[in-house]
């Protein structure tokens, strides 16, 4: 099981190790940039994102996924509520988003949002989606890492993030 979760970090030890012992003339700082750009961990778009009969796609067993609709402890959040319009909401919600580092918008439309973080040095791609209730005020919100097991509370911290700016 451990070897199972670290196995793309022993990799790139492995790698890295090698090609710097193989060729002294590299430098550590070249050697480092190389191998986080070789080795990115964006995995494969899911094909289960959007909006369902007014539901995100539920969460995977993995403790890698948070979401407003979430029935258990593990994975629930609270949705994002606002006391606007729905367009002054989205467009406050894309703003963010666009001035956010490693974030980029996917799909937009007038009650959803699908975007992608990217982490700084691996290259993991986090998809992020959030649901205007057309009934409510609020914004349903689902975070979830695209490989691994554990994003060490990464989307949580992320969902909780975007709260706290969101309500500002």
């Amino acid at each position: 099981m451990i070897f199972k979760l670290f196995k793309p970090v022993i990799f790139i030890f492995i790698i890295f190790f090698s090609v710097f012992f193989f060729n002294p003339t590299v430098s550590l700082a070249t050697t480092t940039v190389e191998m986080a750009s070789i080795f990115s961990f964006s995995g494969e778009q899911p094909k289960n994102l959007g909006v369902n009969k007014g539901s995100l796609s539920p969460c995977p067993q993995t403790p890698n996924c948070v979401s407003s609709q979430s029935k258990d402890v593990t994975h629930k959040v609270e949705p994002l509520t606002y006391n606007s319009s729905r367009k002054e909401a989205l467009n406050k919600l894309k703003t963010m988003i666009e001035e956010t580092d490693h974030a980029k918008i996917i799909e937009a439309t007038s009650n959803y949002l699908y975007a992608q973080y990217t982490s700084r040095i691996m290259g993991f791609v986090d998809d992020v989606e959030f649901y205007l209730d057309p009934q409510e005020n609020v914004i349903h919100v689902r975070s979830a890492s695209r490989v691994g097991e554990s994003d060490l509370g990464v989307n949580r911290r992320r969902i909780e993030s975007i709260r706290e700016q969101f309500q500002a």
